[in-house]
């Protein structure tokens, strides 16, 4: 009896130096914003104070009190917002235009391997977490799921970078995005995983989910043979068994009608979508991801100036339509190099000129490089605002977006959950 009572003191005795030890690490930190943007409503408040706690947001307004002991960081003289998502990103492939024939990324997957693709996904992971990208969406070729363990390392603090959602593999048809060869077909994995049945499209998704994906991603129309309506809505389905969201990359007219008429989450590129599409889209609460044809691009590519016309017409013309009719624009523009002078992170800010070049409005940009994003990635109850309860995902520029949404290419602050990562420009 003795002994059980020394062992419940002694319980007793750790749980409250537990106590103390998690009071100790939830330290607060309170931000003096000069400015607060909310990007949903459009609205900026003056003179706030943002309490941090731990991962979260405590308390947020002009007339919050700051607690004895608690961090003081200045953001007086900045505007200060919510951290940027990015829903297209391939962080675990860096092509190299010179060596993989003009940017051919079937040569990148069999030059480079997984582990070092993995490597590759840490650097260009703190690169976006440096420019202000604090939750992406990593949708698919990262060879045999190192964005999984890109994720999983990030998640364990074991390297710096955003939250991410992954895909795991992406789901296509026979070949994916390559055209293989009868007497070397296994060159295409395992980049893809292959998927022309109902049996192989349950079995592909529920590898992709068993594997750590996030989201699925499915690539409806790169051969000549596409994924028809039923096809689609029968991935849906088994991916909304686990409470996952589908991603559909659409090249064509036809792809993006399949994948809008099925209620698919979101269509990647809709590089050729006709305005009836973009009606089914809106109607069905369907985002738009497309996806720029950019300078940087041309120029590694050895010929600057030649994308201007397929940017044009693949780019601009279909996000003009997109916004008139009213569709959900998310940001994510599809980058997949990197060089010393462009880190991954710069490469995907820069891409909002190419939607300033298209007309959109500063506020409908900001929404989707935040709002928008977070609901398409289903994460709005915790990222993509600053409100009280939420994650503390913040960023501080110079200027107010809402005026010059160009700013955002010069963040100076970035905090992730709770976590400063950059202040003063400065890596921390």
């Amino acid at each position: 009896m003795k002994l059980i009572n020394l062992l419940q003191r002694t319980l007793a005795a750790l749980f409250i130096l537990l106590c103390f030890v998690f009071i100790a690490d939830a330290q607060i930190i309170a931000i003096r914003a000069g400015k607060i943007v909310d990007p949903e409503t459009g609205t900026t408040a003056i003179n706030q104070i943002i309490l941090v706690e731990g991962q979260n947001i405590k308390a947020i307004g002009a007339d919050v009190k700051i607690p004895a002991g608690a961090t003081i960081i200045d953001l007086s003289k900045q505007i200060v917002l919510p951290g940027l998502f990015d829903a297209h990103t391939h962080l675990c492939m860096n092509v190299q235009y010179k060596r993989d024939g003009g940017g051919n990324y079937y040569i990148t997957t069999l030059l480079d391997s997984n582990a070092f693709r993995a490597i590759q996904g840490v650097a260009n992971a703190r690169s976006m977490l440096e420019y202000g990208f604090t939750t992406v969406r990593d949708v698919g070729n990262a060879g045999n799921y190192a964005d999984t363990d890109l994720r999983r390392a990030i998640e364990q603090g074991i390297v710096p970078g955003p939250t991410i959602i992954n895909a795991g593999r992406i789901i296509a048809p026979y070949g994916g995005q390559f055209q293989m060869q009868p007497d070397k077909p296994e060159l295409g994995n395992p980049e893809y995983l292959y998927a022309d049945t109902r049996d192989e499209l349950k079995k592909a998704v529920r590898l992709n989910i068993h594997y750590g994906a996030r989201v699925i991603k499915i690539v409806v129309d790169d051969q000549r043979y596409i994924y028809s309506v039923d096809d689609i809505k029968f991935v849906i389905e088994e991916a909304r068994l686990a409470g996952l969201k589908v991603a559909a990359h659409c090249s064509t007219e036809k792809g993006a009608r399949n994948a809008a008429e099925a209620g698919v989450d979101s269509i990647e590129h809709g590089l050729k979508i006709n305005n009836e599409t973009l009606e089914i889209a809106k109607s069905k609460n369907i985002a738009l991801v497309p996806t720029p044809y950019t300078e940087n691009e041309a120029r590694e590519n050895g010929a600057p100036g030649s994308y201007k016309e397929t940017n044009e017409k693949l780019f601009i013309e279909p996000v003009k339509r997109a916004y008139k009719i009213g569709v959900t624009l998310v940001f994510g523009p599809d980058v997949g190099f990197t060089t010393k002078e462009y880190p991954r992170g710069r490469l995907s800010i820069e891409t909002i000129d190419n939607w300033k070049e298209a007309g959109i409005p500063p506020l409908t940009i900001l929404q989707a490089l935040t709002s928008n994003a977070a609901k398409l990635l289903g994460v709005e109850k915790t990222r993509g605002a600053l409100r009280v309860g939420m994650r503390a995902d913040i960023i501080a520029v110079g200027d107010n977006p809402l005026d010059k949404i160009e700013t955002l290419e010069n963040v100076s602050f970035v905090m992730k959950s709770g976590k400063v990562f950059k202040q003063n420009s400065v890596i921390k």
